[in-house]
């Protein structure tokens, strides 16, 4: 059992790694694009920031849903970080289990 399960926690664990690096250009973007400090007029800028907002948006919307609002300060990334953290830590408990048996 273990033989086959331990590569597709690992291959999760690295997606979740992935989205968690995106979750964070995400951020950083949204934070130079409301500072002025890219143009969200150039072309590239501005695919990569719908790639970012497309792929972060569904999962921060919900989160939004449930949080108080603060202003202008959104801690829903924040959220999600630390839940994508919780959820790769019983990903490697339970790879490190299943690799015992």
């Amino acid at each position: 059992m273990g033989g086959f399960l331990v590569p597709i926690l690992r291959v999760v664990d690295f997606l979740l790694n992935i989205y968690w690096w995106i979750i964070i250009a995400a951020a950083v973007m949204s934070w130079l694009v409301s500072f002025r400090v890219i143009n969200t007029y150039s072309r590239p800028v501005s695919i990569i920031g719908d790639f970012l907002y497309r792929a972060t948006e569904p999962v921060l919307r919900p989160i939004r849903h449930f949080l108080p609002n603060f202003g202008g300060l959104d801690i829903s990334p924040v959220i999600l970080l630390i839940v994508i953290w919780f959820i790769q830590m019983e990903l490697r408990n339970l790879a490190l289990y299943v690799y015992r048996l």
